[in-house]
């Protein structure tokens, strides 16, 4: 016998699975953490003399993370 919790559940589980979303949103949260993260690894990298901590550098990796992430995310 289905409660009102397994109802609700199932109902919550649709409207994941059947929600877009906004694409504004994604690109925004993934060049956010595309630059996070682009700022961390020059960062790291450049603690061990891989490459230089710069603005150009962090902007190219950031670049490069946001592009491989859209492409792979898309459906």
């Amino acid at each position: 016998m289905s409660g009102p919790d397994d109802e609700r559940e199932h109902g919550l589980q649709e409207g994941l699975e059947s929600s877009e979303g906004d694409p504004r949103v994604l690109l925004l949260l993934n060049a956010a953490l595309s630059t996070l993260f682009a700022l961390v690894f020059v960062y790291g990298a450049s603690l061990i003399d891989l490459l230089p901590f710069l603005p150009r550098t962090v902007i190219a990796v950031a670049l490069g993370v946001f592009l491989l992430t859209h492409v792979v995310s898309k459906p």
